[in-house]
């Protein structure tokens, strides 16, 4: 076998060039290459270690147990190797690799995109049907590597550690981390090869792209110090596998597949189809360095914009304020609150198109003078004369089944099945391919900018259409598919016509962080989590699934009176920590500030201020920090909590308390130093609550005293 060796920093990749003429991808990891540890059967090599699995319908999958596995993909297992272009660019390097199939005529371009500065590579296929005869695409992989175990000589059960980000609606950024026995794939035969049809399978299937789980993952082989990561840059459906192959596990990452997601795509003579896109970094066995690589990557695939550079402070004022029920007289106080408090942006959020209950009527977006008697005009005039941009609460994509519009326009403007208009909680899903569709929601966008006088819009996503369309496809997944396509198209049009309008991508909170879409949204809603307290799991995580710039986070201290009431605020100061908490929960991400501002005490006001203008003080080093998590990822069951942003020359750190015995929390930091000593060492929020603290410049450890039950703090340590 030939060997091609591409080396970039940690990133080593090796490519076997067989006597068959195929390509095998034999390496992907950040330990170097052994070639004693693949497995050398002659029999094996023919079925194993594929560049791109793909797979046609009516053709042989012969060798090994498949059931659900995306393995032996035909013609995936029969491609030739034709050339590999090797070249830079403005980004990295850049590798294109081509395949041929002579059975169908078919051929596949592979292109891996480097990024300079960072150890991941972009990854996409395309495959071409040149063949006479027509052909149905049932699955397409974006990433296939086999031997993702292969370093290290212990027992794939102890040394290879999963961590799987589980979403949900108030439950987002949960990270959890399994062996693989917990997860079903232990070893059962250790002296044979380990051949099973089980696989791990992570999955979304439809429009929220986040329901369930966030579109990534972590596989790190603690005996070799190793890991290999992934995310999945697609708004729609998605999946990836872990299984097993003769002796070695393999890694699956695609789009939407024909078993999971109900898609197949015919390919006429002549036709082509590109699979998502999907970024795979290498780091040592640190999830602290993979999320940094991660958060490289991030900034340099994203679209620029002033947003994620200045990071202006939002008020909205839905959470635990208004909750979809503003008028003229309600948003007045609000505003001057905010503007008093240092907001830059105030947003009207639900219910501003609309008298009364307006769930199933939404979809025309014309302004209430029921709730806005003078007109909205007069409401965003106020906010910008308090010298702060306004918003607007949008859900372009849906119809209300009550919206007079939807009654009247034909039904290929909406998700078709059976026949009959996909409902979901009272609503029609708009069907973006259509150019009718396309005029509406520019229409709305245009009025609202123009007219309404908005700089931000919150776009909403609140239902679940389902499997996908069937108009004008060749299956269900593929009409979603396609509309995915074309939503990412027109949202490229709405920047390219209004590049500084903020679009903020909320789906229900959090249930569609993916970056296909926060490659050109600025600002992502990470949660409809109304409990301060619960919130802070939320806020801790959110770094590793969006970068921090980018990541809103709700900060609503609640009224007095509900403060009182609340049964673990039993005093004053625990009224005063309860503010302090809300404001910890955003300040090293995006300040998206509610509440009932106008009715908190003067104490507790000066309080949310106090936080504001320190996070005016240090929000440029955030677009430019790391994640760190000291004690990892946090659990919805952790007593004590810590997040970090690392510069070179500053940690900010923020620390949460929520019950429990034990009010002191020693967070070991010497790694996020970098080999720099901490020079200074204050409570930066808030000033004039302290708590006792002390930290080891030797050791790094950073020990803080948070006596009170339920209390957070942000720290700021400068380094040298």
């Amino acid at each position: 076998m030939q060997y091609i060796n591409i080396d970039e920093g940690k990133l080593h990749i090796v490519f076997g060039i067989t006597d068959k003429d195929q390509i095998k991808l034999l390496h992907f990891s950040a330990a170097e290459f052994d070639e004693g540890t693949l497995c050398k059967e002659p029999q094996f090599i023919d079925e194993m270690f594929q560049l791109v699995q793909i797979n046609f319908s009516g053709y042989n999958r012969p060798y090994e147990k498949h059931g659900n596995k995306h393995i032996v993909t035909a013609p995936g297992y029969t491609l030739t190797y034709k050339d590999m272009q090797d070249t830079r660019n403005a980004i990295g390097r850049r590798l294109v690799i081509t395949q041929t199939d002579k059975e169908t005529g078919a051929y596949v371009v592979t292109t891996w995109q480097f990024y300079e500065g960072t150890q991941i590579v972009r990854m996409w296929n395309e495959v071409f049907n040149e063949g006479t005869e027509t052909q149905t695409l049932e699955y397409l992989s974006s990433f296939y590597y086999a031997g993702i175990e292969k370093e290290g000589n212990g027992s794939t059960d102890e040394k290879l550690e999963l961590r799987i980000c589980h979403n949900g609606w108030q439950k987002e950024m949960n990270w959890k981390t399994y062996s693989f026995p917990d997860l079903g794939l232990g070893q059962t035969q250790p002296t044979v090869y380990q051949r099973t049809s089980k696989t791990i399978e992570v999955t979304n299937t439809g429009n929220w792209s986040t329901k369930e789980y966030l579109p990534m993952g972590y596989l790190a082989n603690k005996e070799a110090d190793s890991a290999l990561y992934w995310q999945i840059e697609h708004n729609g459906s998605w999946h990836y596998e872990i299984g097993d192959q003769n002796r070695h596990f393999y890694v699956a990452v695609s789009g939407p597949t024909e078993i999971q997601s109900h898609w197949y795509k015919v390919l006429e003579p002549g036709d082509s189809f590109c699979s998502v896109p999907v970024a795979v970094g290498v780091a040592s066995a640190d999830f602290n360095e993979a999320m940094g690589e991660l958060t490289k990557y991030r900034r340099q695939i994203r679209r620029p914009n002033k947003d994620n550079e200045n990071l202006p402070v939002i008020f909205n004022d839905y959470m635990n304020c208004l909750f979809g029920d503003p008028t003229s007289e309600k948003e007045f106080p609000l505003i001057d609150a905010a503007a008093d408090a240092g907001c830059e942006y105030f947003v009207i959020d639900a219910g501003w198109y609309a008298p009364g209950l307006w769930w199933d009527s939404v979809g025309e977006w014309q302004e209430s003078r029921e709730r806005f008697p003078n007109g909205i005009r007069e409401v965003t005039d106020y906010i910008r004369q308090k010298g702060m941009i306004p918003g607007v609460w949008l859900e372009l994509e849906v119809m209300g089944i009550e919206c007079e519009k939807a009654k009247s326009v034909p039904d290929d403007w909406f998700f078709i099945r059976h026949g009959k208009r996909v409902y979901d909680r009272s609503r029609y899903q708009l069907d973006f391919r259509n150019p009718a569709v396309i005029d509406h929601v520019n229409e709305v966008v245009d009025r609202v900018v123009n007219e309404y006088g908005v700089g931000y819009i919150k776009m909403d996503y609140n239902i679940e259409p389902g499997i996908g369309t069937e108009l004008y496809a060749d299956s269900v997944g593929d009409g979603l598919l396609q509309h995915e396509k074309a939503y990412l198209d027109w949202l490229d049009e709405v920047f390219e016509k209004y590049p500084d309008l903020v679009i903020e991508n909320c789906g229900s909170g959090g249930l569609r962080i993916d970056y296909a879409l926060l490659s050109r949204y600025s600002i992502q809603s990470t949660s409809d989590q109304e409990d301060y307290i619960n919130y802070a799991t939320i806020a801790a995580n959110a770094a590793a699934g969006v970068t921090p710039e980018q990541a809103a986070v709700w900060s609503y201290p609640q009224r007095e009176k509900a403060a009182e009431e609340k049964g673990s605020l039993r005093d004053r100061a625990d009224i005063l920590e309860e503010t302090v908490y809300n404001m910890v929960n955003a300040m090293l991400l995006r300040i998206h500030q509610s509440g009932h501002l106008a009715e908190l005490s003067a104490e507790r006001f000066a309080l949310v201020k106090e936080g504001i203008d320190y996070y005016k003080s240090i929000r440029a080093d955030i677009p430019r920090a790391l994640p760190y998590w000291p004690l990892g990822t946090a659990d919805s069951r952790d007593s004590l909590l810590a997040s970090a942003l690392v510069t070179d020359a500053k940690v900010y750190v923020a620390l949460w308390r929520r019950g429990g015995n034990e009010g002191r929390i020693v967070l070991p930091l010497a790694e996020a130093f970098h080999g720099k000593r901490p020079v200074e060492v204050r409570c930066a929020y808030p000033v004039k609550m302290p708590c006792n603290f002390d930290i080891n410049p030797m050791s790094g450890e950073l020990t803080v005293d948070l006596p009170k039950p339920v209390m957070a703090r942000i720290f700021e340590i400068t380094l040298r």
